[in-house]
């Protein structure tokens, strides 16, 4: 019986972009020093891809959720849902989850999606003192990483008009409130927060600093508890998910792979890349499969940085692609090395769009017919014949 081969998906986050003025015309991805993702692409394949199915959001929910070789639109209920499993917060059948951001939003506009990267310790605090004055019996919120937050609520509106703030950057707020069936219940308890925030210790203190302040939450992407065939009846495969967002570790739940927590994970481009990377080469020694996930490019997207898009992309290459496949080439099995991105986070539009993104994967173990120097492109613009093939349907062969 011939071995079992390691399969590893490393997933830069958002790392699709459009051409950039600032960057002479070229996208963070054809500007970036990614020696290893275009070796990879060089000695194995590359193609564009689809992650969003049509008719879909290009969330980072729909998307991951393709990388990982599932088909949103057969069970796909919102984000929120995936998170609330990330954080292992139990659902009911009528309980909906909301996402919960904390904001800044000034003289009427968004002005930063995520409250000037606020700490936990901090957001922690102020998510306390909303529900000291909100929550009852079927709805409370959730403390999750940095902004990023949990409303669950029995019974709560399932027909709004949500809007992403992360969507609206340097937008006026008022076109993009709730809307829909019971939107005025939505409305207040986002005006609750605006109250409860605009003296709160933590929000003085920020001032203090020079930071920016939470000045209110805001609520989007709800859905239903969702369920997902676990990986090993899908694929027989059994590994871990590497992330700093609850968001893919709910995904991870949901799919019954292991949730890796790395010390120092922080979803920004001061995570401890190297040990996602040391976790990732020690799931692979004691299972089939890694997910490895970097939020990094995808944030520095939405904030309108091309500069430090450019520097998260090669911090993916050189302190995760790199060192796992120098790990996997070491150990001399049979492997599957697959990089990715989720989707395109222009920088111009700081939002998602639905175009499709390169795909790269090679087998190994290459040894000495590996080409060293070798380098293909990897970037928006490969060549595709027809309509690049969806990443779901693509993932589930690789994988199999």
């Amino acid at each position: 019986m011939s071995e079992r081969r390691k399969i590893a998906v490393l997933v830069g986050d958002g790392m699709g972009d459009e051409p950039v003025a600032a960057l002479g015309g070229r996208t963070p991805l054809q500007v970036a020093a990614i020696p290893a993702i275009r070796r990879a692409a060089a000695l194995g394949h590359a193609q564009l891809v689809h992650t969003v199915p049509e008719n879909l959001s290009p969330g980072s929910d729909v998307a991951n959720m393709g990388l990982l070789g599932y088909n949103a639109k057969e069970n796909y209920t919102g984000r929120a849902a995936i998170e609330a499993a990330g954080a292992r917060l139990p659902m009911q059948p009528s309980d909906v989850a909301y996402r919960t951001n904390l904001v800044t939003v000034q003289d009427g506009q968004m002005l930063d999606y995520s409250a000037g990267d606020i700490s936990s310790e901090e957001a922690h605090l102020l998510i306390a003192a909303l529900n000291a004055a909100a929550a009852r019996d079927g709805l409370r919120f959730h403390g999750g990483v940095s902004y990023r937050h949990l409303l669950i609520w029995r019974d709560g509106p399932l027909e709004l008009a949500l809007m992403p703030p992360h969507e609206i950057s340097g937008k006026p707020v008022a076109d993009h409130l709730p809307k829909g069936p019971r939107q005025e219940e939505a409305r207040a308890l986002m005006d609750l927060s605006r109250k409860i925030f605009a003296d709160h210790p933590v929000n003085a203190a920020r001032l203090a600093k020079g930071k920016r302040p939470a000045t209110q939450i805001w609520l989007w992407g709800y859905g239903k508890a969702m369920s997902l065939q676990p990986y090993p009846e899908r694929y027989g495969l059994r590994g871990g998910v590497i992330t700093a967002v609850d968001l893919v570790r709910g995904l991870a739940e949901l799919c019954g792979l292991e949730v890796i927590r790395v010390p120092g994970a922080t979803g920004w481009i001061d995570t401890n890349y190297e040990g996602k990377a040391q976790a990732a080469v020690d799931c692979l020694r004691r299972s089939d499969f890694v997910y490895v996930h970097v939020e990094a490019p995808d944030e520095c997207g939405h904030k309108g940085m091309a500069e430090e898009k450019v520097r998260a992309i090669e911090n993916f290459d050189r302190r995760i692609v790199a060192p796992v496949w120098e790990a996997l080439e070491a150990e001399g099995r049979p492997y599957r090395l697959i990089v990715c991105t989720d989707h395109r986070t222009p920088i111009v539009k700081r939002g998602h769009t639905s175009d499709p993104v390169p795909f790269a994967w090679v087998d190994g173990p290459l040894g000495a017919s590996a080409r060293p120097g070798a380098e293909a492109a990897f970037d928006e613009f490969l060549p595709a014949e027809g309509r690049p093939p969806l990443v779901c349907d693509l993932i589930s062969s690789l994988l199999k």
